[in-house]
């Protein structure tokens, strides 16, 4: 580095002016990267604050404020008559590099828990898709249709409130009011019998199943696990250590004469009955029982999925698996991610009687709980009733926006992609045309600014199955009828010559 009596000059120095972040920050950032880096080295003087404000063309007074922040952490130090210079206690403190020393750290992987490393290899290199509100992205509700002002009144009402309440440490099992309201709102729509002490709040339907599969599993314990499914449980479940036995689904739901074939001892089932992730089918009561049944007989739990539940726009909904549940051993898992919106990071479980006291013990010892702020909000939109008018709302908006989906496809899909009419939820499937390949007109269609998702990217095995998996509940009616044309072009542009 080039020396000079002002001490080093810190040529690599940029300020950017136009920034929003304050002038003192950025110089307080750029200087301590360098000295962590090594581009100033332990017991370097560093320039006078008058050269180096002259050197950046900013006041001496920004320097000041930077050297004051670097001098606190003990990055460097003045020297009464001599100047500031980098601290000495940074030599011992920073390894030195070698050669053979970056090449022998920099390049060797981690090394991973068995669980995990077993976890990664199975997730292998799939990447996660676009959260963009666009044609046809799924598991996005309707941000245009949110009743954002609402929601801004009751978030600047609780910012009001006692500070200790909304930034403190909450109960590690859930703030009282919300789960609370979250049995009431069980009881009267989704028809489960439960009471508030059975619900614990987490953040997000992954975080639940993440949890679950930590409590109730050991490696190696299999687990039913419908194909294809829901790839974020199927993720969670793998990273607890699971074996996930892939039972088919048909039209009635889950096979579970073929889970029973495949593997009559199970620890753990996961389905979501109420609108089948992705195939959208319903499951039959008969299906219903018989699951409850072998699960009884296995001695095995249950998770329900109910992600979608609450948009049924073809008549009342078939009851809840853990509506049914006479055995105990359903673990119903909810999520506000659909029915409000995802940056939430909200969601609850449901737990069977036997588990409660568990959940209690072990949220109250490694978890603190999901923030009691977004919770206290959450809990009074439902109680003032904005939450079951805004589900109300939102099954007409899905209702409507899966009707401009059909029509648009009979008028400019026949042939190429058969469109199923879903009876619930945000999403619906599309069979192929004979010939076509899902993951080729996946990828042409992310060319064109569309997301579709392939069946096999939700398949832990092989499905007879070809098609596409299509979202409508973020994509306003206009978008979806102009993605359809766009998706038309794709699908022709893949036909065999």
């Amino acid at each position: 580095m080039v020396k000079r009596a002002g001490g080093a000059l810190l040529l690599s120095v940029r300020i950017d002016h136009e920034s929003s972040r304050p002038v003192s920050t950025q110089l307080y950032v750029i200087l301590r990267d360098l000295i962590l880096s090594g581009g100033v080295t332990a017991g370097e003087r560093l320039p006078a604050s008058r050269t180096l404000a002259r050197d950046l063309a900013v006041s001496r007074t920004t320097v000041i404020d930077a050297f004051d922040r670097l001098t606190a952490e003990g990055l460097i130090e003045s020297r009464v008559g001599a100047g500031t210079y980098v601290a000495k206690a940074l030599e011992a403190e920073r390894p030195q590099p070698t050669a053979t020393r970056a090449a022998s750290t920099s390049d060797r992987p981690p090394r991973l828990s068995r669980a995990m490393a077993r976890s990664v290899e199975r997730f292998g290199e799939r990447q996660r898709l676009p959260s963009v509100a666009r044609a046809f992205t799924t598991a996005l509700p309707a941000f245009d249709a949110f009743p954002m002002a609402q929601w801004a009144r009751l978030s600047a009402k609780h910012w009001r409130r006692n500070r200790g309440d909304v930034m403190g440490y909450g109960e590690p099992f859930g703030y009282p009011p919300l789960r609370h309201a979250i049995a009431a709102h069980l009881r009267a729509n989704r028809g489960i019998c439960c009471d508030a002490e059975q619900i614990f709040i987490v953040a997000g339907a992954q975080q639940a199943f993440s949890l679950i599969g930590s409590i109730l599993l050991n490696p190696g314990d299999r687990v039913w696990f419908e194909n294809p499914g829901a790839i974020g449980a199927r993720n969670s479940l793998i990273a607890a250590g699971a074996t996930l036995v892939p039972v088919p689904v048909d039209e009635q739901g889950l096979r579970v004469d073929e889970g029973l074939r495949r593997s009559a001892r199970f620890r753990l089932a996961f389905v979501t009955p109420s609108h089948q992730q992705p195939l959208g089918v319903t499951m039959s009561l008969e299906r219903r029982f018989a699951l409850l049944q072998a699960a009884e007989r296995a001695g095995a739990w249950i998770i329900e999925d109910d992600y979608d539940g609450e948009f049924s726009y073809a008549g009342s909904p078939l009851p809840t698996l853990k509506s049914v549940d006479a055995t105990g051993l359903v673990i119903y898992v909810g999520t506000f991610s659909k029915s409000l919106f995802p940056s939430l990071r909200l969601g609850y479980l449901l737990a069977p009687p036997a588990l409660v006291d568990t959940l209690r013990s072990i949220m109250n010892k490694l978890l603190h709980g999901v923030p009691s702020f977004v919770q206290a909000v959450v809990a009074e939109f439902i109680d003032v009733g904005h939450f079951a008018a805004h589900l109300r709302r939102m099954r007409r908006i899905y209702a409507e926006r899966n009707d401009v989906l059909c029509r648009a496809a009979q008028r400019r899909l026949p042939g190429l992609l058969d469109v199923v009419p879903s009876q619930s939820g945000l999403h619906t499937i599309g069979h192929l045309r004979t010939g076509l390949s899902e993951l080729a007109v996946a990828e042409a269609a992310r060319r064109r600014n569309i997301t579709v998702s392939p069946i096999a990217r939700f398949s832990l095995a092989r499905v007879p199955l070809r098609g596409l998996v299509l979202g409508f509940g973020g994509v306003r009616p206009p978008e979806i009828e102009a993605g359809v044309d766009v998706l038309g072009e794709v699908l022709e542009a893949q036909v065999p010559r």
